[in-house]
């Protein structure tokens, strides 16, 4: 594979990283070009992929730039992670609605964090979305930001950029429903709708054979795995008949009035007993600090960094070979619904099973969703049409 790939947001803690890996893994050639408007960020980032590179004898040309349009002409394929304020202002997002008496153990999708993210955001993405159709419009176009309903909504709403959204949630809970079901991860057979971070295992089977039954059992068997932060998806399980990704961490904040007070999530507090917050900020903090020993060592890497290396969670780099190399590969994706969900909103942008094809990934078409949840969903969709709203008009009004 010969690519030029421009990875916008490239100072993150986790995902340049990642993308070096896979691309090294995948022996790809081409450039990599790593944007940041964070300098030293940038520079931690661009010191750490060239040891990666030259550790793997690789072909890949490396560059950085603190303005994308230095980096962006040519490029045939643009990776979007970025995340506006960082995590300094990703801890307000969470701190200023507990003040208020509102807690979330991730902030990033919905309830008053989600919204305040995505008005950080949308404005950035869209800014970067034109830019990729001004200087590269033919390049494939991917975001993982949060909050990717209405990051990737407004994107196309505002420019008409064709950006696909991805996370690595879907495809990651897949593996755990094989493991409880005792099955090989790599025959699994799935479907899984809705829309990010509130998606739904409807379909599971092995080999032709339906699992479902097997899932729904364990359902009713009432697992206690509060400690796994499972106690909520096995409820809904029971009341919908389907499997909720990616977990409760997530899962509650799309229920705040049950999950936002103190004390609401089984007896103890989200963000704070329950998921803490606090925890994932210090994770992000103690990643980007040893990325950063590393890039600056004079040493070599350890002889052992490329075997921890899991390799970038959202697949990026096996659905642009995919698509390149025409395997029609499926993969969950974020994209608008032109009708593959036919009970849920025309445009809204949903998470369903794509397949590779020239240019892009192509949603497919599923059956329309139990009618309880096509109405749980239906809420939160409206929720992304407002906030897209005030992000793009700039509105107090529909903010509030």
């Amino acid at each position: 594979m010969n690519e030029n790939v421009v990875i916008i947001g490239a100072g993150s803690a986790v995902f340049t990283k990642g993308l070096v890996s896979d691309l090294l893994r995948q022996e790809w050639e081409g450039e990599l070009r790593l944007v940041d408007v964070d300098p030293a960020a940038l520079a931690v980032a661009e010191k750490l992929a060239a040891k990666m590179l030259a550790a793997r004898r690789s072909r890949v040309k490396l560059s950085a730039a603190t303005d994308r349009r230095q980096v962006l002409r040519g490029a045939t394929a643009v990776v979007c992670t970025i995340g506006v304020g960082g995590r300094r202002a990703w801890e307000q997002d969470v701190f200023v609605p507990r003040r208020h008496g509102i807690y979330q153990p991730v902030g990033d999708s919905v309830m008053p964090g989600g919204s305040s993210r995505a008005l950080r955001m949308i404005p950035a993405m869209v800014a970067i979305a034109e830019d990729v159709l001004e200087l590269c419009p033919r390049a494939l176009f991917f975001n993982y930001g949060n909050p990717m309903g209405p990051v990737c909504r407004a994107v196309r709403k505002a420019t008409g950029a064709e950006v696909v959204g991805l996370c690595h949630g879907v495809f990651s809970v897949a593996y755990e429903l094989a493991d409880k079901l005792g099955v090989p991860r790599d025959r699994l057979a799935y479907t899984a709708l809705g829309m990010n971070h509130l998606t739904w295992f409807t379909e599971l089977s092995l080999d032709g054979a339906d699992l479902m039954p097997r899932l729904l059992a364990l359902a009713d068997g009432r697992p206690d795995n509060r400690d796994r932060g499972e106690c909520f998806i096995w409820e809904l399980t029971r009341l919908f008949r389907a499997y909720p990704a990616v977990g409760d961490r997530h899962t509650t904040e799309f229920f705040p009035r049950i999950f936002s007070a103190k004390g609401s999530y089984y007896g103890q507090t989200p963000g704070v007993e329950s998921f803490s917050f606090e925890g994932t900020i210090a994770d992000g903090d103690r990643e980007f600090a040893e990325m950063t020993r590393l890039a600056e060592s004079a040493a070599p890497l350890p002889a052992d960094f490329f075997a921890k290396m899991g390799g970038e969670h959202e697949q990026v780099i096996d659905i642009i070979e995919s698509i390149r190399l025409g395997r029609g590969r499926v993969y969950s994706a974020n994209l608008p619904n032109r009708g593959q969900i036919p009970n849920l909103p025309e445009d809204a942008i949903v998470e369903c099973p794509a397949v590779t094809a020239a240019g892009g990934l192509r949603p497919i078409q599923q059956r329309p969703l139990p009618a309880g949840i096509a109405g749980t969903l239906a809420t939160r969709l409206q929720w992304v049409e407002t906030i897209v709203e005030a992000a793009l008009t700039r509105s107090r009004r529909a903010f509030v």
